[in-house]
């Protein structure tokens, strides 16, 4: 049985461009997928702690030794990680904000990379043989051809991280000039159908 895994990041529910294009994604995946289950992670329903000195304790000391606090301290990174290693297509839903990612976004691959889980002690990706597509939401727009392509980090940090837990196959749609809908200078659902055909085409 396909996987999909969605994980949310946008804190604007109906009203958000990458939840809505989400919902048009995983309808077009459970149609060419009778049968798949769609795992939801909504960042802005998870308390998601930032990585800090007890996390950093627990990481880096032995599962053979760890204590029960330590166990508690990795528990929702522990089950971040079986998460995205049980799927087999991985959809980052998510707003741009100040060129990068959101920081509840940037909290779970803090907790998602990990040595001897998702990334192998010799720095080599464990999470092989899946597919991720990105449906990214931003003001502006930098695909190519764009005076400010080179702003485009959120992009290049995404590509990055997922390669190097080993996803390689890596799609992204970019719902750039979404300002506009704020705006109402074009309708929500027309903005949303010019992205039709790359939705269908990543969901198949």
């Amino acid at each position: 049985m396909p996987r999909l895994l969605v994980v949310e990041t946008s804190p604007r529910g109906d009203s958000s461009i990458s939840r809505n294009l989400t919902r048009r994604f995983v309808t077009k995946w459970q149609a060419a997928h009778p049968g798949g289950q769609v795992v939801t992670r909504d960042l802005m329903k998870t308390d998601m702690p930032f990585v800090n000195a007890p996390w950093l304790q627990a990481y880096f000391t032995p599962p053979e030794q760890h204590s029960a606090k330590m166990k508690e301290v990795l528990r929702l990174s522990d089950e971040l990680v079986a998460e995205l290693l049980a799927t087999d297509h991985l959809v980052i839903a998510t707003p741009v904000y100040n060129y990068n990612i959101p920081a509840a976004l940037k909290a779970w691959v803090d907790h998602i990379v990990r040595k001897g889980a998702t990334l192998g002690m010799d720095g080599k990706g464990l999470v092989s043989g899946k597919r991720a597509t990105v449906l990214m939401a931003s003001g502006g727009v930098y695909t190519e051809g764009s005076p400010i392509r080179d702003r485009d980090i959120a992009t290049q940090y995404l590509r990055l991280i997922l390669n190097i837990v080993g996803i390689t196959e890596v799609t992204f749609i970019a719902a750039g000039g979404a300002k506009a809908v704020d705006l109402g200078e074009i309708g929500r659902d027309d903005f949303l159908n010019k992205f039709h055909g790359e939705i269908e085409a990543g969901a198949s």
